[in-house]
């Protein structure tokens, strides 16, 4: 089966500074993919790469079929982007936010207005619905911000740090609609900072650091060949280059 994502040589350069440098992974249709780093070591960069508001200066990443350097409209068919900043539109509610972008993505009104009413719901936002954007919270406008890129259930999440800054109980919800989006057979590739989340949800992960993958593969054989149990002991030392896999 082919991957749902695959990166074959990403490369980024700004200036002198090459922030993403020949990144290659491939993420299991079905799955939830962690994508970690440490804080500028080429994460979002990459995520920017596969979905399409950067252009790699070398090569490519394919999203369900569709080559992001040859077929970009194509590739955003089929993702869902909850980016490092929100996008959201701060002079509309956030109801009017997701009902603008269902209708970009050509949903149809009724079901639109059902999805749009069981998110905001699921993610305790429903009394806030006639509430600017700007008005919210910082918690809030992530949640907002996760609504919208699973809105249309599409095959593919690209989420950049989904529960940072959000309750725990919100952050509860959003992991367990990750598991329902991977169960149900799509792909959620997820960039955190957040170890226990890595292993409570990822099968397999990319670990990046200075723009260079230093590891990618199942977090189970990393454990295993590493010795030790808890992930961000493993994540610091693969970072440090005090462990190699």
């Amino acid at each position: 089966m082919p991957a749902a994502v695959a990166t074959v040589g990403l490369t980024k350069a700004f200036g002198d500074v090459v922030a993403v440098d020949g990144v290659s992974f491939e993420v299991e249709e079905g799955s939830v993919f962690g994508f970690l780093g440490p804080n500028g070591a080429g994460k979002t960069t990459t995520l920017r790469m596969i979905y399409g508001v950067l252009r790699p200066d070398s090569g490519d990443a394919v999203v369900m079929g569709r080559s992001v350097t040859r077929d970009p409209r194509g590739v955003r068919e089929v993702i869902g982007v909850m980016p490092e900043d929100t996008g959201l539109y701060p002079r509309l509610t956030a109801e009017e936010n997701l009902i603008y972008f269902g209708k970009l993505r050509g949903m149809e009104e009724s079901e639109l207005r059902e999805r749009v009413r069981d998110l905001l719901t699921r993610l305790s936002l429903w009394e806030k619905r006639f509430t600017l954007a700007d008005r919210l919270s910082k918690g809030m406008r992530a949640k907002l911000t996760f609504a919208r890129a699973v809105l249309h259930e599409p095959p593919v999440l690209l989420l950049d740090e989904p529960t940072s800054g959000v309750d725990v109980m919100s952050a509860r919800e959003i992991r367990g609609m990750m598991r329902e989006h991977a169960e149900a057979g799509k792909t959620v590739v997820l960039s955190t900072h957040n170890m226990w989340e890595v292993q409570k949800l990822c099968e397999a992960v990319a670990v990046i650091n200075r723009g260079k993958v230093v590891y990618r593969g199942g977090v189970e054989d990393l454990e295993r060949l590493t010795g030790l149990r808890e992930f961000e002991e493993i994540f610091v030392r693969l970072v440090r280059g005090e462990i190699t896999a």
